[in-house]
């Protein structure tokens, strides 16, 4: 039976994350292993509208599944988010003869994916698009688990817990702030993790007294001299919030940013477990025909979504694990 990719495209789009060159790997060597062929665009989606591309064979990418960041490099394009961006891709789709582009990113990365899909369908073209979920945030909707999340915890943990030994040596308040614009999951994992005496998240409005201010008088109170706060970046400033601790509480509080730290590092073998997994699935989607699709985890399992109705699913986010942590650190 004729294969319905022949020459496929592989990308990497917004934020990275680590597990984003796992995934091109095991994009490109299933592909190869299917007869079909492998093209990479560097740069994201900026990189297929100005034809920066490698031919890619099984020797490209020998020895990557265990690095950081991204091989074919990643950026954002605020050109592609136009038709007239969109028609430049598709040129250099039909100069290389692409019929199929993995993209491996966010879901702005796979609204992109479609929004070309759908104008290619509109000149005649079909270009069958398929998305692998990487971000360390983990707040993708459709799949519970996102590539970069396990590695992105681990590296807060292993940097809050050398941070502790040092502010236990000095008896000292320690706010640390670690990603998370827009999503609480990270600060949450870690702060449960690390046995943090308070944690503040975008999702669930805090009151300073309640939350911040009681924590570290209780935990006071049974003996305790050293205080850990974990912010994400998207409830406002760690410098803010240590300000208030000190004028409130008289307490000497330091503050740590993680920044970028946090997408960098080998990736965690869940992370490279799972991308091989889903880069398969991808390439497996495309040579059956199945195109503008999502490949995400859910309960554990590897599924093959349709992209819109993925775009429009949301994830109830891990309250429970809240509950978890204050009963475990407000003692």
């Amino acid at each position: 039976m004729e294969k319905a990719v022949k020459r496929i495209g592989i990308l990497t789009s917004g934020g990275d994350a680590p597990g984003m060159n796992a995934a091109v790997r095991a994009v490109v060597r299933t592909a190869i292993s299917q007869g079909v062929e492998c093209v990479g665009i560097r740069r994201g989606y900026h990189g297929l509208i100005n034809g920066d591309f490698v031919k890619l064979e099984a020797s490209s990418v020998s020895h990557i599944i265990h690095k950081g960041g991204t091989m074919l490099y990643t950026a954002r394009s605020q050109e592609f988010t136009t038709p007239e961006g969109r028609e430049k891709a598709l040129a250099t789709c039909r100069l290389l003869g692409l019929d199929g582009i993995v993209t491996i990113g966010g879901d702005g990365t796979f609204r992109g994916a479609l929004a070309l899909s759908r104008q290619a369908a509109e000149h005649g073209h079909q270009l069958q698009v398929v998305g692998i979920p990487a971000t360390i945030d983990n707040d993708i909707g459709c799949s519970h688990y996102t590539l970069g999340f396990d590695t992105a915890c681990n590296t807060a943990i292993e940097c809050i817990d050398k941070l502790r030994d040092t502010m236990q040596s000095h008896e000292r308040c320690s706010v640390v702030e670690v990603m998370g614009r827009h999503a609480g999951y990270l600060a949450l994992c870690v702060g449960l993790a690390v046995g943090a005496t308070a944690v503040l998240i975008p999702e669930r409005e805090f009151d300073f007294e309640n939350d911040v201010v009681e924590p570290i008088r209780k935990a006071r109170l049974s003996g305790v001299t050293h205080f850990m706060v974990v912010v994400a970046e998207g409830v406002g400033s760690a410098v803010e919030i240590a300000d208030r601790i000190e004028k409130e509480m008289g307490i000497d509080p330091r503050v740590t940013v993680l920044g970028h730290i946090q997408r960098g590092g080998t990736p965690s073998s869940r992370d490279r477990e799972t991308a091989s997994r889903m880069g398969y699935a991808a390439v497996e989607s495309l040579v059956e025909g199945l195109g503008n699709r999502v490949i995400a985890t859910q309960e554990g399992s590897v599924v093959n979504l349709d992209m819109e109705e993925a775009l429009a699913m949301t994830k109830e986010f891990p309250y429970d694990r809240y509950d978890v942590l204050e009963a475990l650190s407000r003692h």
